[in-house]
């Protein structure tokens, strides 16, 4: 039994790595399109265009993506998503090769590959349940969020050097190379696990299932729905941190800042991939969020790029606490046959937030910087500053419900049959 463990722990690392190198990839490809449309535009609303454009149509399939992770080979849909989603950078690369790409076809590529990135997101975190053990899931969220920071941590700075020396093609080269190690990772893991088999159900049907299940725990309704404001407010500062900076300081400053401030993630990240969190989940989970709050609120109060990255340091570096948390509570309240599809809602619910701050926080911070006389920078350090104290506040009201505090409870008893004793 010990043996099948570490062997099944050994196949999450090898997706993890896959992931890895996915996730830097993007990173270099979200990181150089930034710059490359803020230097075309010279404003904060064609950036925030692009980023809600690269993840709405995602968001919007999240739903039956998870769906589809829960009727066929998990796997198989994690080549698929991450193959075909290199085909939108393949088409913006194409389109600069044959002179400068123009605004809308920028979007035209992001959108692409963000229909196919759909069907990863609910397959991988479906298929860790597949693999690792109620004890091994708060580690392994450990060494995800680890992965995600990659995309703040390496890329930024290996993108400032290549557009150093080179151009935003070097970059989306690379980024499309990427894709092949991550198809071949998921090859390998894919080869050595059997497809579960399921039944059939008429496709709304499953859908309305996984709803089901989110919506017979209030608690974790009540979670998902108030993670939705967290998302708000964390894609305030994803929009908005990087014209703030670009309004004083170059693009290599920018690198090194968003670098310095993401190494914050990969430290908690590590510690939580070693030891990861054994109780208190709920707790953690608010203690992670307020801090975050608290370093998005200073972040914007200052033009000075020490203080910045320290700032940006606490923010990413509490971030794993609360999505480690997050992860456990709610995977541990799901029944395994039900893992894609209640991951798909989940996603899709928790993460609409995103949508608000992507589609209105470049609008809010023209218009602040407008109505202020400080123009872009002024208004982005104001909004972001705002939303971290919402942060803040949130992480407070999650505090004091009390059938969000019960899911850690109920996990105990429906996975052990024992119920938790204090």
């Amino acid at each position: 039994m010990k043996d099948q463990k570490n062997n099944n722990y050994r196949k999450f690392m090898l997706l993890w790595a896959g992931e890895l190198v996915s996730s830097i990839g993007g990173g270099l490809t979200s990181f150089g399109l930034g710059i490359y449309i803020f230097q075309q535009t010279g404003n904060a609303s064609g950036m925030a265009l692009m980023t809600l454009l690269a993840f709405l149509p995602g968001l919007l399939l999240k739903v039956p993506a998870g769906v589809l992770a829960d009727r066929y080979d998990r796997r198989l849909l994690m080549m698929i998503g991450d193959g075909c989603s290199g085909l939108g950078v393949l088409f913006i690369l194409l389109c600069m090769m044959s002179g400068e790409a123009r605004l809308w076809q920028i979007y035209l590529g992001v959108i692409i590959s963000s229909v196919f990135s759909a069907l990863l997101e609910p397959a991988f975190t479906a298929t860790i349940t597949d693999l690792l053990t109620k004890e091994q899931y708060s580690r392994a969220n450990g060494l995800v969020s680890m992965a995600g920071s990659a995309r703040y941590l390496f890329s930024p700075v290996l993108a400032g050097f290549i557009l150093a020396f080179s151009n935003i093609r070097v970059i989306l080269i690379i980024d499309i190379c990427t894709f092949f190690l991550t198809i071949l990772s998921a090859a390998v893991v894919r080869k050595n696990i059997a497809v579960k088999p399921v039944e059939r159900k008429p496709f709304l049907k499953s859908m309305k299932e996984g709803w089901d299940v989110i919506t017979e725990k209030k608690g974790m309704f009540l979670l998902i729905l108030l993670s939705s404001a967290v998302t708000m407010f964390m894609g305030v500062f994803q929009v908005l941190g990087e014209p703030f900076v670009l309004s004083f300081a170059d693009s290599k400053t920018l690198g090194i800042i968003e670098s310095v401030a993401a190494s914050g993630m990969l430290f908690t990240g590590v510690i939580l991939g070693v030891r990861g969190i054994r109780k208190n989940f709920t707790k953690m989970l608010c203690i992670g969020l307020f801090i975050s709050g608290i370093g998005m609120a200073f972040f914007g109060v200052f033009d000075h790029p020490v203080l910045i990255a320290m700032f940006g340091f606490v923010f990413f570096a509490a971030l794993p606490v609360a999505n480690n948390s997050l992860d456990y509570l709610a995977r541990t309240n799901i029944p395994e046959e039900f893992q894609g599809r209640v991951w798909g809602f989940i996603g899709f619910i928790s993460q609409l937030g995103y949508v608000v701050s992507y589609a209105l926080s470049g609008i809010t911070a023209d218009a602040v910087g407008s109505l202020t006389g400080g123009g872009v920078g002024k208004g982005a350090a104001l909004t972001i500053t705002a939303s971290g104290i919402g942060l803040a506040v949130i992480a407070i009201a999650i505090s004091r419900v009390k059938r969000i505090a019960d899911l850690e409870k109920s996990s105990a008893v429906e996975l052990t049959g024992i119920p938790k004793t204090e």
